[in-house]
């Protein structure tokens, strides 16, 4: 097996063996605490600039297929894991995540102490480093890492998006149908692609949504002709504070349609009601992100992939918490107290990861549904 290095900015570095593609990658590098799920992990756009560790041990054990994907390709730079699984055994598998990645040109190294990795990366925080099995030199690899741009001031949401708008029809996966198709909708919804994972659609449509998928530069006006009920902010990647073109558009559609932000939706939200976003040291990704809805004080367990946050005590006007991250008390979620408008940080899709926050979709339906009657009456 060939050899490969990780190398990061800060210069530490790994020695471990490649697999998937071979050749040098870089990103920033993250960890991942989720035990399953990979294959969502790499097909969501939020992770385009990143590469992930994955902190649990064995990867790729149950293979990958053709219906475990959150958009059209893998986005994610590279995969760090400790070891990658070689015969997947599940009656679902198509392949294995070997090739996966080298059908994708995807460069990824296991062998390293991937715990070890983790807990640099939560004293030193996330940052720029280099996979690569052409240079094995540490010196030379933590020299380009730290050479590499850092995620923040990073508008990748164009980079993601789509380039036209198109209907998303495709609905909840069942084990013997598979995937469906909408019937009969009865709600029409907007969706700002920021790099939104499929998983987000498909839900809308099993609610009964019409859903028009909008590029990520789609203006106002443009959403406001298509006569939506609602309007969704998706998930996606990089840093809030350069997608300028879209907290203008957000701020002008504020009061003229109910609104449900999501991640990079949460973020943009924010800055458009007035606040401020900042860099996260490490940032969430994983599966099992405790937080507690304040008005229920129920806690639920959430799907999380961010590197930013809202800085909750600069939004000003009528806009309150909602939710709390139980780990380090950072901002989750977030209401309009006059208009209907709310944003969640996590990503109650889940795809991978629990299932608890999937009655924030609900609130949007009635929300919706609420304004429609107001409309009507």
């Amino acid at each position: 097996m060939k050899k490969a290095v990780l190398a990061l900015a800060d210069g530490a570095w790994y020695e471990g063996v490649s697999f998937g593609a071979e050749g040098e990658a870089g990103g920033e590098v993250v960890f991942n605490t989720s035990m399953s799920g990979y294959q969502e992990i790499l097909t969501d756009p939020s992770y385009k600039g990143q590469m992930v560790t994955m902190t649990y041990p064995l990867i790729g054990n149950y293979g990958v297929n053709a219906e475990d994907v959150e958009s059209g390709r893998p986005w994610a730079e590279g995969l760090i894991v400790k070891e990658a699984s070689l015969y997947p055994s599940n009656w679902r598998s198509q392949g294995s995540l070997d090739s996966y990645l080298k059908s994708y040109n995807i460069v990824g190294i296991q062998g390293i102490d991937t715990r070890a990795l983790t807990r640099h990366l939560r004293d030193y925080g996330a940052q720029q480093g280099i996979i690569s099995t052409t240079d094995t030199d540490p010196e030379s690899l933590v020299k380009k890492a730290a050479a590499r741009p850092s995620m923040a001031g990073q508008d990748l949401a164009k980079v993601v998006s789509c380039a036209e708008p198109y209907e998303a029809k495709q609905t909840s996966w069942d084990i013997e149908k598979g995937y469906g198709e909408s019937q009969n909708p009865c709600l029409h919804v907007v969706a700002y692609d920021f790099g939104i994972k499929r998983n987000i659609l498909r839900i809308l449509s099993t609610l009964a949504c019409r859903v028009t998928v909008v590029p990520a530069t789609a203006t106002w006006r443009e959403v406001m002709e298509l006569r939506p009920d609602g309007v969704l902010l998706s998930n996606g990647p990089g840093d809030p504070e350069p997608v300028t073109y879209a907290v203008e558009n957000i701020k002008a559609l504020l009061d003229k349609v109910p609104i449900f932000g999501i991640c990079l939706g949460h973020q943009l939200l924010g800055l458009a009601l007035g606040g401020r976003t900042y860099k996260l040291k490490f940032g969430h990704h994983g599966g099992n992100q405790p937080v507690m809805d304040l008005s229920t004080r129920k806690v639920e367990i959430t799907a999380q992939n961010h590197g930013f946050a809202v800085d909750m005590d600069t939004v000003p006007g009528a806009v309150e918490l909602t939710h709390v991250n139980l780990n380090d008390n950072t901002v989750e979620g977030m209401r309009h107290k006059e208009l209907p408008v709310f944003s969640v940080q996590y990503h109650p899709e889940a795809s991978p990861g629990p299932h608890d926050s999937a009655y924030l979709f609900q609130r949007f339906i009635a929300m919706m549904e609420i304004e429609k009657l107001k409309v009507k009456n």
